[in-house]
């Protein structure tokens, strides 16, 4: 089940406290007076005619059995009649009763590591006189996953080696934690080793552990073995994150990047002969005694979605706009939130608003993919007269977990079920991948009632900096409609130039990614359908070259991209159409480079512009009417600093509309021919209205405001 109801935008599905208890409910029951209700199941006491539900109560009356629907409960997991939800995980799973919280802070600008040429390449043989310090096991007792309980393995739990003063405590036994053991090779040196996704044998990137009985001026060394990847940011300046309690507590400092001496590097193969990637690095604790952390990226863990959404729910005016349903359960019956975010209307019109959907951590790993809609939802849900704008225009869909399962016991990419979610949209095994079938029927059901006029899928990048999307292609047919996708993502780049790069966005449909999200839904007939990729490093562009990213610039994200919305939807299309005319222009130049050059090394020597060079975006890969189209557009600086409601931009069309006419008037005559020649060519792809009707529907919405 999921949102099958007639009532599309504010449809739940239920379910009651039994489903998170470990007891079989029908065997409560039997111990009990048989004229209580009860719930039905599969036991072979109950009567074999009914499935197993936990939707079906069952009532003893006149001699027989009675069933009957269970009554609609109040959210679960953000209810405020009650604690939230307990995460659950798989059966096996060692889980420490400790809590890890994190302040929240934002640092100074956080420059990027510059090697010095000195950095040392460590080499580990096997050896039996070292020191296994930190040791998990427990993740290897099932080849697959068998079932789930609240906090895991119920056995005692192994303590870590404790026979030495000086040697470093390790722990990754909590949520989202992620280290499978750890030598010590020398007094401060120590040698560690990831664990792969459940149930898989490879996915190491993600880390997150903590370690204690630290010792402060001492230069210790750690280096990772077992990364897979052989291109990685961290040998292009990214650095560690660091966490320390003491910090913490005395001058309320949250994660900050840190140490010295870091390299990754090729090592030796490992025994099953796959070669291996290490990450090495220096550091020095600042307290004795500490307790510190670790990580690959901000952690952001379902705990804290859980309390964000609850503080949602609890208060009385976002509330009002924001409903929160349960979209599914995962394999393990960890619940997989939606949003609805609009403002309720009463009226017929409410249908005819158009929906945005954005989802996210469908990669459990990519943390700064949550930050981002940390971001969004902080701003849409605001009281700013923008987001209040939004609300009434549109009908938001957000999916901010999809997969956690992963998020909870670590994984960098995968479910419980060993697999990447983002590349089984296609699939109709729904009990294997319920969040992703469950997302793409809910927006099947949604498109049917309503047009999507966005989709948009928020990652994590290991290799690339900088923020940018990939969207889909176009065939030579519909050449302006190709070029009519790429005009959100430019305009986000012109809103936010220091963080998002135009020039390393693609537009192209692989056959490898035909399962994901983002060709699935535009396949559907989406046609803005991209997932924004966010670099786990920093920028190479403007104010913000060379430096780190923080959570403050991840969560600013989502506010431009609120920005770039009311762009692409302004009444008054001048910035649409400028942006297609650059596209159009950009388009000529590239197709007059083909026909003078029999070979690519001019198109080579186009896509080759200083950022793609020098800062490692895979030029090979990217468009090269993007990376043309910075170029042209290098020089020119946006006038727009802030968000501009309609009234203020309509204020500005009118002051400025004499100067509009003339041979601009015949260029956005031209543009909007393009434009219509562009969706009648879809037409039997998309039955849905034109782009047109956005702006019609506002301007019914807001009359006279600065028309005239």
């Amino acid at each position: 089940m999921s949102e099958d109801s007639e009532k599309e935008d504010y449809s739940d599905r239920t379910i009651s406290d039994e489903d998170e208890s470990d007891e079989d409910p029908f065997m409560k029951f039997v111990s009990e007076d048989l004229h209580q209700c009860a719930l039905l199941t599969a036991d072979p006491i109950s009567d074999l005619c009914f499935p197993r539900t936990t939707q079906i109560l069952l009532e003893y009356q006149l001699g027989r059995w009675v069933p009957r629907l269970r009554e609609p409960r109040d959210l679960y997991g953000v209810s405020s009649s009650g604690p939230l939800s307990p995460t659950r995980w798989p059966y096996h799973c060692e889980v420490i009763d400790e809590k890890v919280r994190h302040v929240d802070w934002t640092p100074h600008s956080e420059p990027v590591y510059i090697p010095t040429g000195l950095e040392i390449e460590p080499l580990y043989p096997n050896s039996k006189e070292d020191t296994v310090v930190y040791l998990a096991e427990d993740a290897y007792k099932e080849p697959c996953f068998v079932y789930s309980r609240v906090g895991g393995n119920r056995t005692p739990l192994k303590q870590p080696v404790d026979n030495c003063d000086n040697t470093l405590m390790f722990e990754a036994r909590f949520e989202s934690g992620n280290l499978q053991k750890v030598v010590k090779v020398a007094e401060y040196e120590y040698q560690l080793t990831l664990r792969p996704d459940l149930f898989t044998n490879k996915h190491t990137q993600w880390y997150y552990f903590q370690v204690t009985n630290t010792q402060a001026g001492t230069v210790y060394r750690f280096t990772i073995t077992n990364f897979i990847k052989p291109a990685s940011l961290y040998n292009r300046g990214m650095r560690p994150l660091f966490y320390s309690e003491k910090e913490a507590k005395s001058h309320n400092v949250g994660w900050q990047r840190i140490g010295d001496q870091i390299k990754y590097y090729r090592n030796n193969p490992g025994q099953d002969g796959r070669h291996y990637f290490s990450l090495t690095w220096t550091f020095q604790f600042p307290h004795n005694n500490d307790t510190c952390y670790f990580a690959h990226c901000y952690p952001y863990t379902y705990t804290n979605l859980q309390e964000y959404l609850s503080n949602i729910n609890n208060d009385p005016v976002r509330s009002k706009f924001c409903k929160i349903r349960v979209l599914c359960h995962t394999i393990a019956r960890n619940m997989v939130y939606v949003l609805t975010i609009t403002t309720p209307l009463k009226n017929a019109d409410s249908r005819k608003q158009k929906a945005v959907i954005l989802t996210a951590r469908v990669h459990p790993g990519e943390t700064n993919s949550s930050w981002i809609m940390k971001g969004f939802l902080d701003f849409i849900l605001g009281d700013s007269s923008d987001a209040q704008l939004l609300r009434d225009t549109f009908i938001f869909k957000v999916v901010p977990m999809l997969n956690p399962d992963g998020v909870i016991v670590g994984n960098y990419r995968c479910s419980l079920a060993g697999q990447d979610l983002n590349r089984n949209y296609t699939s109709l095994l729904k009990e294997s991948f319920p969040s992703v079938w469950y997302t793409r029927n809910m927006i099947r059901r949604l498109m049917e009632k309503r047009e999507v006029i966005l989709y948009c899928d928020f990652h994590g990048h290991s290799r690339k900096e900088n923020i940018f999307m990939y969207g889909c292609g176009g065939s030579d047919r519909c050449k302006a409609l190709y070029l009519q996708q790429q005009i959100f993502p430019l305009m986000l780049s012109k809103n936010c130039p220091d963080k998002f790069s135009f020039s390393a966005c693609k537009f192209k449909v692989q056959k490898s990614k035909e399962g994901t999200g983002r060709v699935v839904m535009w396949k559907m007939g989406i046609r803005n359908s991209f997932t924004m990729e966010a670099t786990f490093c920093g920028s190479t562009l403007g104010n913000k070259r060379g430096t780190h990213f923080n959570t403050k610039d991840l969560e600013s994200m989502g506010y431009h991209f609120c920005d770039s919305l009311l762009d692409y939807c302004d009444p008054d299309r001048t910035k649409y159409y400028q942006c297609l005319k650059e596209l159009e222009e950009m388009q000529k130049r590239i197709n007059l480079e083909k026909v003078l050059d029999d070979s690519d090394t001019s198109l080579k020597d186009i896509a080759l512009d200083p950022e793609s060079s020098s800062r490692g975006s895979d030029s090979s890969e990217s468009n090269d009417s993007q990376t043309y189209l910075l170029k042209l557009t290098s020089q020119i600086k946006s006038k727009k600093k802030h968000l501009k409601t309609k009234k203020e931009r309509n204020s500005t069309i009118a002051s400025h509309q004499d100067t509009r006419e003339g041979q601009e008037v015949c260029d956005k005559e031209h543009l909007m021919h393009r434009h219509e020649e562009a969706n009648s060519d879809v037409k039997e792809i998309r039955p849905n209205e034109s782009d047109d009707y956005i702006f019609d529907y506002v301007r019914r919405q807001f009359p006279h405001q600065g028309m005239d």
